[in-house]
């Protein structure tokens, strides 16, 4: 028995496909789907969805948004995704540590904020890359 996971953007259809499992990360944790799984809804949290295809891994950085699932239908909508397999390690990296160095130089608390959240997505790509499956 499958999933049907699809993964939506703002302008795109991102990934259609019938999957084993997925692991997602929501705003409480991470979760794993099965088929039958409950019906739920969840906020999707910055951080890696982890798809079971053909008995292989495949690794998702997710920018936050939602999801939904139901009747082995899984729909998420987020606000950006990149497969890790599409992300280049050195821009990643490079990315991370000019995040890093962002939020050391945060003055006030919306600038301290919005580094916050660039280091979270940098940290996501780079983790989307590193994930040992």
């Amino acid at each position: 028995m499958t999933l049907n996971l699809c993964v939506l953007t703002r302008n795109q259809i991102f990934w259609d496909s019938k999957v084993k499992e997925i692991i997602l990360s929501t705003n409480s944790g991470q979760i794993g789907i099965l088929p039958n799984h409950a019906p739920i809804a969840t906020a999707v949290d910055i951080g890696i969805l982890r798809i079971c295809l053909n008995d292989q891994w495949l690794t998702m950085a997710l920018m936050g948004g939602f999801a939904r699932i139901g009747n082995n239908e899984i729909t998420i909508l987020v606000n950006d995704a990149e497969k890790g397999s599409d992300i280049d390690p050195q821009e990643a990296q490079q990315a991370l540590e000019i995040a890093e160095a962002n939020l050391r130089k945060a003055e006030g608390k919306r600038q301290t904020i919005e580094a916050n959240l660039a280091l979270r997505r940098a940290r996501t790509r780079v983790e989307a890359i590193n994930v040992i499956s």
